[in-house]
C-alpha cells in the first residue's frame, strides 16, 4: 500500500507568512488556440510538503540539489506525538534508529494546508541529540518547522544539519497508522534554491 504524505498544492495553499505565495497562470492553452496546454509555476520552496536544504539556515550550506539522495528514501517510522507541546527525546525510547533511520512525527490532529498554524510541536536539543547518537538519517514532522515559529535563531534546523539529518516538513499523516514504513521523498535538483518541494510516499512494502 502507497501514502501519499503530500500535502495538496495550490493557489489556497498556505505559506509561510510574508513568503512568497502560490500562484499558476498558463503560458499555452487549447481553448485558446494553442496545441497544448502548458502551465507555469510560481511559489517558494518551503510550499507544501517541502525538504529544508542545508543553505536554508547557512550562507554556505548545500544547496537542495547537491543534497544526498539516500537519506530521503528507505526504512522510516510514523510516531503519534499529538498532544505533545515540544517533541522530546523519550518519543524515541521504543525506536530502532538502526533499522528505522528516517522518523516521521504526527503532531496535529488535522492538517488543513490552506490555514497556516499558529503554534508548533517544535523539536527540543534532548531529542536530536538521540536522534544524533543513533544516526538517524532523516527527521519529519507534519508541521510547516521543526522550530518554533517565532523563532529567529532555528536552532533545530542548525543541530539537524551538525548531525546530518535531513529535514522534512508539512508532511500529512492523519490518514497513516503508526509503524514501519518505506519512505520516497525526493528533492528536486534545484542547483540554485535551498530547499525544494518533494511528492512525498510512505510504502508498507520494502524495496526490492
Amino acid at each position: 500500500m502507497i501514502y501519499d504524505i503530500s500535502q495538496p498544492l495550490g493557489v489556497r495553499t498556505a505559506v509561510w507568512p510574508g513568503d512568497q505565495s502560490v500562484e499558476l497562470g498558463w503560458t499555452m492553452q487549447r481553448r485558446q488556440g494553442d496545441a497544448v496546454n502548458v502551465a507555469a509555476l510560481r511559489l517558494s520552496v518551503h510550499a507544501g510538503t517541502h525538504v529544508d536544504g542545508p543553505l536554508h539556515f547557512r550562507d554556505a550550506g548545500a544547496t537542495a540539489g547537491a543534497m544526498p539522495l539516500d537519506a530521503f528514501i528507505g526504512a522510516a517510522i510514523v510516531i503519534d506525538a499529538r498532544g505533545r507541546e515540544s517533541l522530546d527525546a523519550d518519543l524515541l525510547d521504543s525506536v530502532d534508529l538502526a533499522t528505522t533511520p528516517r522518523v516521521l512525527f504526527r503532531t496535529r490532529e488535522t492538517v488543513d494546508p490552506d490555514v497556516f498554524p499558529e503554534a508548533v510541536a517544535a523539536l527540543t536539543t534532548s531529542l536530536v541529540e538521540r536522534l544524533g547518537e543513533g544516526k538517524a538519517r532523516l527527521l519529519g514532522t507534519d508541521a510547516p518547522s521543526v522550530d518554533p515559529v517565532d523563532s529567529k535563531t532555528l536552532d533545530a534546523h542548525r543541530a539537524l544539519a551538525r548531525a546530518g539529518i535531513a529535514i522534512l516538513e508539512n508532511v500529512v499523516l492523519t490518514h497513516v497508522p503508526p509503524g514501519r514504513y518505506t519512505l520516497i521523498a525526493l528533492p528536486l535538483r534545484l542547483v540554485e534554491a535551498d530547499s525544494s518541494p518533494v511528492r512525498a510516499v510512505l510504502m508498507t512494502e520494502r524495496l526490492g
